[in-house]
C-alpha cells in the first residue's frame, strides 16, 4: 500500500463530511487534502484511542518528529510520507502542523473550558489552522481569505462539539464553556447523566446560534475572487450547516445519540454547492 492509498483509506473509513468535498478536487489537491485529513485523524486518534495519557503524550511527541521529518528528513509513517511532497508543493507552514498537535495536547491537560475565549483557542489549534492549511491547498489570491478559512475551521469545530456533547461526556470531557452552563443553569452532572432538560435545550440553542454566527462571519469575509477556488470549504460549510439544523430539529438530543446526515444527503449537498460558485 502506498502512502497515498493509506491516507485515502483513512479518510474513506472515517465517513467524515470532509471526504465528500475532496472528491471534487483535481488530483494533486485531492491527494494533498486527503493527506492533511489523515494527519488530523492520526493525531486525534493518538489521544482518543490511548487509555493511558502518558502513552498519548509519547505518541504526540513522536508525531512532532514526523512533522519535522516531512519538512527536513525522511519520515517513517505513511501519512508523513504522503505529506512530504505536499508541504513542499503548496508551501505549507510547519508551525501549523505543530499547532494541531498542540491542540491535541490540550485534550490531555484539561477536560473543561472556563469560557468561550479559552474554547476558541482550542478550536483554533485543532481546526482553525487546518482551515488555513486547506485554504492554501485550494489556492487564493486575497489575504483576507485566510481570515475566512480560520473562522470556517472554528465553525466546523463548534459544530463537532455540539454534535458530540454526549460522546465527549462519556470520555469525561465537557467542551461547552463553563460560564455558559452556569448562565443556563445546567450542571456537569446533568450532562454526564444525559438529562435533556428545558435548561439544557436552551443552552444548546445558544451554542447552535453561536456556531451559525461563526459561519455567517466566515462566509462574509471570503473575497469574491477566491470563492471558486475555495469551493471545497464552501461544500463542507453547506454540509455542516445542514447538520446544525438537523440537531436543532431533533430538540438538541445530542446526549444519548449521534445525529448525522446520510452519505447520500452529504453527497447531494456537496454537489449542489459545487454548482453555486
Amino acid at each position: 500500500m502506498t502512502p497515498d492509498e493509506y491516507c485515502e483509506n483513512k479518510a474513506a473509513q472515517s465517513g467524515s463530511s470532509f471526504y465528500y468535498s475532496f472528491r471534487f478536487l483535481p488530483t494533486d489537491k485531492r491527494l494533498a487534502m486527503t493527506a492533511l485529513y489523515a494527519f488530523c485523524r492520526e493525531v486525534d486518534d493518538a489521544v482518543d484511542e490511548a487509555s493511558d495519557p502518558a502513552v498519548a503524550r509519547l505518541k504526540l511527541g513522536w508525531w512532532r518528529t514526523q512533522v519535522n521529518a516531512a519538512f527536513d528528513d525522511t519520515p517513517l509513517h505513511p501519512v508523513a510520507q504522503a505529506l512530504k511532497p505536499v508541504v513542499a508543493s503548496f508551501k505549507l507552514p510547519r508551525e501549523h502542523f505543530q499547532t494541531v498537535i498542540d491542540g491535541m495536547w490540550m485534550d490531555l491537560e484539561q477536560n473543561r473550558y472556563v469560557d468561550f475565549n479559552t474554547l476558541e483557542r482550542y478550536c483554533y489549534c485543532v481546526a482553525g489552522v487546518v482551515g488555513l492549511l486547506s485554504a492554501k491547498i485550494f489556492g487564493y489570491v486575497d489575504p483576507a481569505t485566510a481570515d475566512y478559512a480560520q473562522q470556517l475551521g472554528i465553525a466546523f469545530q463548534l459544530t463537532n462539539i455540539i454534535r458530540d456533547v454526549g460522546e465527549d461526556a462519556r470520555r469525561g470531557r465537557i467542551y461547552l464553556p463553563q460560564d455558559d452552563l452556569e448562565r443556563f443553569g445546567v450542571s456537569a452532572a446533568d450532562i454526564f447523566r444525559g438529562r435533556v432538560t428545558p435548561a439544557f435545550q436552551a443552552l444548546m440553542r445558544f451554542q447552535v446560534e453561536r456556531a451559525r454566527g461563526t459561519y455567517t462571519k466566515a462566509l462574509a469575509t471570503l473575497p469574491p475572487q477566491d470563492r471558486r477556488a475555495q469551493r471545497p470549504g464552501l461544500m463542507m460549510a453547506g454540509i455542516y450547516r445542514a447538520l446544525l439544523e438537523e440537531i436543532a430539529r431533533s430538540g438538541y438530543r445530542v446526549l444519548d445519540r449521534r445525529i448525522g446526515l446520510t452519505p447520500l444527503r452529504k453527497a447531494w449537498i456537496a454537489w449542489k454547492t459545487s454548482w453555486s460558485y
